[in-house]
């Protein structure tokens, strides 16, 4: 009997020993972590097995005792988010620092992008360069250059509108713009202000026919209702959102519509700039919220998503960029993008502000919030490197000014890890931490549940399933700040 009891007593002793000490090959076990989900939110002492470049597993840590032989990461005290992704940016508008731009991205734990208008062979290298090195780029979703009608507004003449557009004179030429894309392999397009109705209408169609998304600016010649009626997918920037939320919005389309015909002759900027000029302070003067609402009831019943760029919209008046701790990310820059950003920064910070300035910087974040409320799902993107937008830190802006404008932390997480897995239709890969999923993920020091700002305090960066310490991705800043 008691010879039996020895043997219970050492079966049940190896039994747990064995189920205690979980031994996962080739494997990198991060324990003791609190994991910040966009969609389920927080779970304390977890512990995440990621294997072949997929989350293999995750469980609480009391229930998952590792074998110390294991790849062991201790997360105490630290917390786990998806991968961030700016979902607006372009790698063609300032080319000296484009060749720079996808290891900055990295380094703010930026593990996706989506580039929305340059040339084509520029963008490509840049979707192509990250598709060689996956586990040490982001990934890059590309559109390609503006697809414009005539005059084309990014076209080169002036260094605020390189050639990023192309400008198309009849419906033929749009087909047969989009079919040289779809060639090229691009994710999406995108549609800019200049477009007949006809020519935006056959956007659409096109993409549709080839099961593309269709992104941009609200056509000049059209209303937001019009335009997402047609198969908008999303809007960028809020563009011309103004214009159609006012009392006198019909008589406003009307007004566009002549500014339109009788400019003709001149360059796309010029005219884009008095339309804007004539029209956008008179539409958030008339702004009237029985319109509005019957706008975002639309935008909201055809799932038009928005990516309010409220870094760059709202910079007017908030000015990021005059921080220290953002001019020190300028010192990733080429030497004399440094200074010539250092300079304008100055000279910039001490115009006044009108107070036009002012209302509209108001209406961009109640607006925001408004769109938020409706339900329309929102995208965090920032036009980087637009206005001082340095690649990487700059999203982190925009999820500070997202969290300002009435999103909760959780909500503007939610609009740079899920949301733009979801628009790509890859959400099942991307975009949220569960098991078998792509491990594209960030470790930070302090939780951005508490504070969003503290999405900036990036420990490691995972991109499909390899692990980038803090000193990795300080030895990549060091050698841009170097190679200058």
């Amino acid at each position: 009997m008691r010879y039996s009891v020895v043997l219970i007593i050492i079966s049940f002793c190896l039994f747990h020993s064995c189920t205690n000490n979980v031994m996962f090959e080739d494997a990198i076990c991060v324990q003791n972590i609190t994991i910040i989900d966009p969609i389920d939110g927080e779970s304390s002492n977890q512990t995440l097995i990621i294997k072949d470049g997929r989350i293999l597993k995750i469980a609480p840590s009391k229930e998952l005792l590792l074998d110390p032989k294991n790849n062991i990461i201790d997360g105490t005290g630290k917390f786990l988010i998806p991968g961030l992704w700016d979902a607006h940016v372009h790698f063609d508008y300032l080319e000296e620092i484009a060749p720079r731009m996808l290891d900055l991205f990295f380094c703010y734990g930026i593990t996706s992008v989506r580039d929305i208008g340059g040339r084509i062979e520029k963008v490509k290298y840049y979707k192509d360069l990250a598709l060689e090195d996956p586990k040490n780029m982001p990934r890059v979703k590309i559109a390609g250059p503006l697809l414009d009608g005539m005059p084309n507004v990014y076209d080169g003449s002036r260094p605020q509108n390189p050639p990023l557009s192309v400008g198309l004179a009849t419906v033929q030429d749009v087909d047969d713009m989009i079919e040289s894309l779809v060639a090229e392999d691009v994710d999406l397009l995108k549609a800019y202000e200049m477009l007949t109705p006809d020519q935006f209408v056959e956007v659409t169609e096109k993409a549709k026919e080839k099961r593309l998304k269709v992104t941009g600016h609200v056509p000049l010649s059209m209303d937001v209702i019009s335009a997402s009626n047609a198969g908008m997918n999303s809007m960028e920037h809020l563009r011309n959102l103004e214009l159609s939320c006012a009392s006198n919005s019909v008589e406003l389309l009307s007004q566009r519509q002549t500014l339109l015909f009788d400019g003709k002759g001149d360059t796309g900027a010029v005219l884009r700039s008095r339309i804007h000029t004539a029209q956008r302070q008179n539409a958030i003067e008339n702004y009237d919220h029985s319109v509005a609402e019957k706008v975002l009831n639309v935008l909201a019943k055809n799932d038009t998503w928005q990516i309010p760029t409220l870094a760059l919209n709202t910079a007017r008046v908030e000015k990021p960029f005059v921080k220290s701790t953002f001019q020190e990310s300028f010192k990733y820059l080429p030497v004399e993008t440094e200074k010539s950003w250092k300079e304008n920064v100055a000279s910039f910070s001490e115009l006044p502000l009108s107070e036009f300035n002012i209302n509209y910087n108001r209406w961009l974040q109640d607006m925001v919030k408004n769109i938020h409320e409706h339900k329309i799902p929102i995208m965090a993107g920032t036009d980087c490197p637009i206005f001082f937008l340095t690649p990487g830190l700059s999203l982190h802006t925009e999820l500070e000014v997202l969290v300002r404008a009435g999103l909760s932390a959780l909500e503007a997480l939610k609009t740079a890890t899920y949301n733009p897995a979801k628009y790509f239709n890859i959400e099942g890969e991307l975009g949220s931490i569960s098991e078998g999923k792509i491990a594209d993920l960030l470790i930070l020091n302090n939780n951005p549940l508490d504070n969003i700002s503290n999405t900036q305090s990036v420990n490691t960066v995972i991109k499909d399933g390899k692990l980038h310490s803090r000193e990795d991705l300080d030895r990549r800043l060091e050698a841009l700040d170097k190679m200058r």
